[in-house]
């Protein structure tokens, strides 16, 4: 359980710090538009390498 929860918090973290860090003005980009939703994408992300790894 902690191979794909770790993988699933520092892909939302890293998904957060990038969306903050890199707004965009206009709002065209959906990764970096918002902090959460690049907290989602990461938290993707990291599921997928989660599981990929646990198996």
């Amino acid at each position: 359980m902690l191979r794909v929860m770790w993988p699933i918090l520092i892909g939302g973290g890293i998904g957060a710090v990038v969306g903050h860090l890199s707004r965009c003005a206009g709002g065209t980009c959906p990764l970096m538009c918002a902090w959460w939703r690049g907290a989602l994408y990461g938290a993707v992300l990291g599921l997928m390498f989660g599981l990929s790894r646990a198996a």
